[in-house]
């Protein structure tokens, strides 16, 4: 072996924050120790918005800071000051620790902000408004200062009331189901439906200020003697703020089954509040937002482009949300034929596609609508009230998770009706049921035939969305009159882009986070490295402009890309079998957010959000036999056979939770702490197994490769945010990295006996040799490079390490280590970040080299690979853009992530 000379072993390890605190040699007898870490840094971090505005009208923001091992201890304060020293109020709380019990993150609560804001040790300034939070009577009353919200703890009603001062601005908010308990599929039969109210089973305070509180509602929607379909609220509050937000997740529990015409079909879904009305109704106001901060701006009554003019002040005041002068100011022939003008008192704005919102008013019920405009993509905002004061309200997300729509019904009457509808009644029902009758493949070997041919991984009643689920986020403000104009945009902007407080890359490379070394800044200093760079750019790109260019959109959709691309039809394949639908596969997800943490590009930032909100909720069962599993890539989310950890892994979830203390997220993860109990249920190598094999409590076969590093990734999480089961899952985390360790060939023993109750790997009493492509390319390199600066156990980083050494090496030099090779392998690219990091462990100046000879020169995208987009137009393809034949989501996630690793642990060893 030629060891890397100590100065550049050292240079890199620097540069990339990669080395651990080892005092042994891994590897053969040159390999350098790696150095020790600088003494813990708790300096000053400069926190920043990801886009243009701070805070803007959002009620607040709350961001996740990590420190490096030692800085800081439990019980610390943090203070905030913005760019001129001033104090800014904030709220502060640990979400994860080191193991020798420092603090990991730190996450930060602010209900204001414009700037720049810098977190130091201190004592917080406390808001002059807080929030406040009172459980003592039938009602959760929270304060904001501004608003008061009383929330129910039993009924139907969520929310009893939302105030302003004295002035009662909205009430009796509520979720709202409507079920279609029949399809039809061609032009006949009569369309029946039922409502369902969401009935509230408990509430929790999860935080109760003095900047944020968070307000858990839990429940089922129910009608008469049936509840279903569960849902999870969360309601957040800050301090000072006239808003507030609502994160709302649904769990599909309902039937529909493939070839029938009966089931549990969703024709609505929404959120749904009442809104006093006390004005003159030509005091009385209706915005609803068309494109970017366009508005419909009108009045209940209007009083402008009429047959005689009330006066030019009246005309503008009305526009403007001011209120009237008294009547007997206007032109006389206005005023005495103010009952004469009609009174249009119900609105609807339906988003039933990506690229079309039709908007349409009527007086009252029972009376014919009015066309009102249209255009392409809503903004999902709306506000009805009056002078004395009114409701904003808005949907995230609204176009983009069609079919949505906003309903304002009695404008005319003492009490407005708003609905928010997350899925529009006005569109076709929600149909899940499995799409093909699976054409005769009744036994594994059949499935296995239909594997061979479209690469889906069938069974029968396998494809069922009994389990998935869908969060989204909306916004409410509780307005004192009818808000200016520029007020109104500033809540628009609010709602299409909730504003996010981040830490800069430069804080999460120091505290040495998520894989230490494993990723680094930008860098363009020589000309082998800006090509990388403008390599990784370009396919991100591409992929934000191929969401746009095929309509990766819709209610269930939304946050996912595909698989791979027929090149014949200039067309992803997203009708054939596995191919269709990428879920997960490769790890996009780590690629995307690792181009973030060293980037700090909010438009990377909100890509990797939107894949983790849908691929940690769609992807994954959250109850029924298969929770804490999810599903194979196919042409749905749900339709694939194969339920395993691999897609479930929490490790995808670990970057947006720290990043933001999401306590959704922070749910999925916690949740997946049992999942080895999910072997019990189902075998994932059951259709390829020759040997007789029954799950047997006390000798589950679980891979070390896909199986373990989704359950492992589950065990550290809880155990570093001290989770409810974080002590059982620090001992789980330790053990089975032993039984690995132990293992005659360590990782490259490929399986072992696990033991659900003593969390412990049986040791194989002879040698085994199984190595799969796949075991490493979900999460495994990531999350052990974590394990091992966490946890000082030699034999599991050398056990590692040399997985790493020798999937990449030669076919005789794997016989000569291990007695046989390992077979026919693939994605040698992506796995050139293995040979990265094993080179900075043992300081093997080949294996080095290697990694940048299997990262150039072996399968995935190369230097001649052609590096752009061809246009596309009819009538080759159904709408003009571009394509990239040559790209695949595989590739690029492997890609991706070999050439930000690379960079950071070799980026000077580079050919």
């Amino acid at each position: 072996m030629s060891p890397i000379p100590r100065r550049s072993l050292l240079k890199a390890a620097a540069v990339a924050g990669a080395a651990a605190q080892f005092s042994w040699a891994l590897g053969a007898r040159d390999a350098e120790a790696a150095p020790t870490a600088d003494p813990a840094d708790d300096g000053p971090v400069t926190l920043d918005w990801l886009e243009d505005g701070g805070l803007g009208a959002a009620p607040g923001s709350t961001v996740g800071v990590p420190w490096p091992k030692g800085a800081h201890q439990p019980g610390q304060g943090f203070a905030l000051t913005d760019a001129d020293g001033k104090a800014v109020p904030v709220q502060s709380w640990p979400i994860a620790y080191w193991p020798d019990g420092s603090l990991k993150w730190t996450a930060h609560a602010v209900s204001s902000g414009s700037g720049k804001l810098t977190l130091t040790p201190g004592d917080a300034a406390v808001p002059d408004k807080k929030v406040t939070v009172d459980k003592s009577s039938g009602t959760i009353d929270v304060s904001t200062g501004v608003i008061a919200v009383k929330i129910g703890k039993n009924g139907s009603t969520i929310i009893r009331s939302v105030t302003r001062g004295s002035t009662e601005i909205a009430r009796n908010g509520r979720l709202v189901l409507v079920r279609q308990p029949e399809i039809e599929d061609e032009d006949q039969g009569t369309v029946r439906t039922e409502r369902f109210d969401g009935a509230i089973g408990e509430v929790t305070v999860e935080q109760d200020g003095p900047v944020r509180a968070v307000v858990r509602i839990d429940g089922k929607h129910r009608k008469g003697g049936r509840s279903w379909l569960p849902f999870s609220i969360r309601l957040y509050f800050y301090a000072g703020a006239d808003s507030f937000r609502m994160v709302h997740t649904i769990t599909y529990d309902g039937t529909q089954e493939p070839g029938r015409a009966s089931g549990d079909f969703i024709r609505g879904l929404g959120v749904r509040f009442s809104v006093p009305m006390r004005d003159e109704s030509y005091d009385r106001h209706i915005r609803i937002g068309g494109e970017g901060t366009g508005l419909l701006r009108e009045a209940v009554k209007g009083v402008t482009g009429l047959r005689r003019d009330p006066g030019a002040a009246v005309q503008a005041a009305q526009y403007a949300g001011q209120k009237l002068p008294d009547p007997s100011t206007w032109d006389q022939r206005v005023t005495t034929r103010l009952q004469y003008i009609p009174e249009w008192g119900d609105y609807t704005l339906s988003q039933l596609s990506a690229d079309g919102f039709t908007l349409r008013k009527r007086t009252k019920k029972g009376y014919g609508w009015i066309g009102a405009g249209g255009g392409r993509r809503a903004s999902g905002f709306g506000y009805v009230g009056g002078v004395s004061g009114g409701f904003s309200f808005g949907l995230r997300d609204f176009w983009e998770k069609y079919p949505a729509q906003l309903d304002i019904r009695d404008a005319h009457t003492d009490a407005a009706e708003v609905t928010l509808w997350l899925w529009s009644p006005e569109a076709q029902p929600m149909d899940l049921r499995f799409y093909h009758d699976g054409m005769g493949q009744d036994t594994y070997a059949k499935q296995l035939e239909g594997l061979n041919i479209t690469y889906e991984d069938y069974e029968p009643e396998f494809g069922t969305p009994c389990g998935i689920a869908r969060t989204s986020e909306l916004l409410f403000w509780a307005n004192d009159s009818t808000p200016s104009a520029e007020t109104l945009a500033r809540q628009v902007a609010a709602v299409r882009v909730l504003p996010q407080l981040a830490a800069p890359p430069k804080q999460l490379i120091k505290a040495r986070v998520f894989g230490p070394g494993l990723y680094s800044e930008p860098d363009r200093s020589t000309p082998a490295k800006a090509k990388i760079e403008d390599h990784l750019d370009f396919v991100f790109t591409y992929y934000k402009d191929q969401v746009e260019q095929r309509r990766w959109y819709g209610f269930w959709d939304y946050g996912d890309f595909m698989h791979t691309y027929d090149t014949v039809r200039h067309q992803w394949r997203y009708d054939v079998g596995g191919y269709a639908w990428d879920n997960s596969e490769l790890s996009p997800d780590i690629w995307l957010w690792f181009a973030y943490i060293r980037s700090g590009r909010s438009d990377i930032f909100r890509f990797a959000e939107a894949l983790t909100r849908h691929t940690g909720e769609v992807d994954v069962y959250h109850i029924g036999q298969w929770a804490g599993l999810g599903t194979r890539h196919g042409v749905q989310h749900y339709a694939d056979s194969a339920k395993q950890q691999r897609i479930a892994n929490t490790t995808y979830r670990r970057y947006y939770y720290f990043l933001t203390a999401d306590e959704r997220v922070g749910d999925l993860m916690h949740a997946n702490v049992d999942s080895d109990e999910t072997f019990l249920v189902l075998d994932p190598q059951r259709k390829v197994r020759t040997d007789p094999y029954t799950p047997d409590r006390h000798a589950l076969s679980i891979g070390f490769g896909t199986d373990w590093s989704g359950l492992v990734s589950a065990w550290l999480t809880e155990w570093e945010r001290k989770g409810p089961k974080w002590e059982k899952a620090k001992a789980r985390v330790l053990s089975t990295m032993e039984g690995i360790a132990a293992q005659p060939n360590g990782f490259v023993q490929g399986s072992g006996l696990y033991d659900l109750d003593t969390g412990e790997f049986a040791v194989a009493s002879s040698p085994v040799v199984s190595v799969s492509h796949l075991s490493a390319v979900f999460g495994l390199n990531e999350l052990c490079a974590e394990l091992i600066d966490l946890v000082d156990m030699p034999k599991f980083n050398q056990a590692y390490v040399d997985y790493c050494r020798y999937f990449n090496a030669t076919k005789a030099e794997q016989k000569a280590r291990y007695g046989s090779d390992f077979g026919t392998l693939l994605l040698f690219q992506g796995h050139s970040r293995l040979d990265a990091y094993a080179a900075v462990q043992t300081g093997d100046a080949a294996l080095a080299k290697r990694a940048w000879a299997k990262f150039y020169n072996s399968d995935g995208y190369t230097e001649a690979s052609p590096w752009k987009t061809e246009p596309l137009s009819g009538p080759m393809a159904l709408v003009a853009g571009s394509e990239a034949a040559w790209v695949s989501s595989n590739d690029t996630a492997l890609y991706g992530l070999a050439a930000i690793e690379n960079l950071a642990l070799l980026g000077d060893r580079m050919p």
